[in-house]
């Protein structure tokens, strides 16, 4: 017993030299370049121009699009103005909506899925090349109560189209900022 404790109480300071040793190998991703030299993601971030996303008008997906698209600028500007753009985020946006729960008496739904998928390009304006692809998708559900509570089912969608809104944009803020970090 005891020479497992001791083994353990060796093992401890080559343990805390090479944490040490390599604790000068992290960057911080987010932050002030006047603080942290290697920092300034948010200088790049807030270059990127969010077009507008293209989506069926008068749809629940235009409101979505127009979240999702809000969230973006929120999250890549930090509430500032943007600078002048070097780079053109496109996003096309698709929705789909199924049945989780019914209720077997009245035949009618009790929960509902939301999914939300993200199709994303960022182009490089100076040599108009796509310089990151990919997608991204959110599922949420929501409670529909009974025919007497019908607005609380429109006020839960409302909401789970939300939160699938942030999701989408905290994943493609958080792929920009791999790009602008690591270049691939």
């Amino acid at each position: 017993m005891w020479s497992l404790k001791a083994r353990a109480l060796t093992r401890l300071p080559a343990v805390l030299a090479l944490a040490g040793l390599t604790a000068g190998c992290f960057q911080p991703l987010y932050g002030d370049s006047r603080v942290v030299p290697t920092a300034g993601l948010d200088n790049k971030l807030s270059s990127v121009d969010v077009r507008p996303i293209d989506t069926p008008n008068g749809t629940p997906l235009a409101r979505i699009g127009v979240n999702v698209r809000n969230d973006l600028i929120y999250d890549l500007t930090g509430g500032g103005g943007t600078v002048s753009p070097t780079h053109r985020l496109d996003i096309h946006l698709t929705s789909s909506a199924s049945q989780v729960i019914v209720n077997i008496n009245t035949g009618r739904t009790d929960v509902q899925d939301l999914g939300i998928n993200a199709t994303y390009t960022l182009v490089d304006l100076a040599t108009g090349k796509t310089v990151v692809s990919g997608q991204t998708f959110s599922r949420v559900s929501y409670n529909i109560p009974g025919e007497q509570q019908r607005f609380v089912g429109d006020r839960g969608r409302r909401d789970a189209e939300n939160r699938a809104a942030q999701v989408i944009a905290d994943n493609i803020k958080q792929r920009l900022a791999s790009y602008f970090v690591a270049g691939t």
